[in-house]
């Protein structure tokens, strides 16, 4: 009941068509995707995890409207060269593989692919975006505030610090000049004052807590967002999964939020 209101609430005024689609990446998110898929009317036509690699090669694959992606920074620029090698369009939030970033807009470019990427797939996580992103331009005549970032998730995600912080924190860095650069928080290292430091925290099963602090010798301003569950993540992924319909290059959530608005 809950997941069929959240995706109603979301997505009612967003129009789409059915579709047939692959996910890469059949565990927790895997699992939830499907779900919300198959509540929209679409059809799972492949599920493939660590077990089923040759099933890239399937006639069922190759027969999806789109592939939405959820893995690890490991296996996902492979996962995505399958997907184009079979003419399948790549929907994913896997987050740790974008040192290669620029090689998919390249293959977007030049040879027609469809690859629409985010950091954070959820609705509210891309107004937090937003509201970071205006804080750091005021914040950014007033330096008696430093700033730092917060950003918690469950035991099992590799990454660290998450894309959804890199986000956050490079939304900072074009708005505000005393900051430089991002750095991860060490314990024992020196801070300087031209770093954005990032503290990263794994624990429990937590879907997803990001904090960004403002920190000065006679207050303290905050914005948090905290997800909580994995559903926004995952109903935002397919929402974006029907937004490729038609559509061929390089897409992100503001090119879909800017048509969805």
């Amino acid at each position: 009941m809950v997941l069929h209101s959240t995706c109603t609430t979301f997505a009612k005024n967003i129009s789409y068509k059915r579709m047939k689609i692959a996910i890469i990446g059949y565990g927790k998110m895997g699992h939830i995707i499907e779900q919300i898929a198959l509540q929209r009317g679409h059809s799972i036509v492949s599920t493939i995890d660590i077990n089923n690699q040759d099933d890239f090669l399937s006639d069922a694959f190759h027969s999806a409207d789109v592939a939405i992606e959820f893995t690890s920074p490991s296996t996902a620029f492979d996962n995505f060269q399958r997907c184009f090698a079979a003419g399948v369009p790549v929907v994913s939030g896997t987050t740790g593989w974008t040192s290669r970033l620029e090689e998919i807009k390249r293959q977007c470019e030049e040879e027609g692919k469809t690859f629409f990427y985010a950091s954070n797939f959820s609705i509210g996580v891309n107004i937090f975006f937003a509201v970071n992103r205006y804080l750091a331009k005021l914040m950014n005549s007033f330096q008696a505030y430093d700033a730092d970032l917060t950003e918690i998730h469950h035991i099992h995600k590799l990454d660290a610090p998450s894309g959804t912080a890199i986000t956050l924190a490079e939304g900072i860095l074009d708005e505000i000049d005393r900051k430089k650069t991002w750095r991860l928080k060490h314990e024992g290292e020196i801070n300087t004052s031209d770093e954005l430091i990032i503290n990263a925290i794994r624990e429990d099963e937590v879907s997803g807590i990001h904090e960004v602090r403002y920190d000065s010798a006679v207050d303290l301003i905050t914005i948090r967002h905290e997800a909580k569950s994995r559903v926004g993540f995952a109903l935002g992924a397919v929402l974006a999964a029907e937004f490729t319909a038609g559509k061929k290059g390089f897409l992100q959530m503001k090119d879909f939020i800017l048509i969805s608005n």
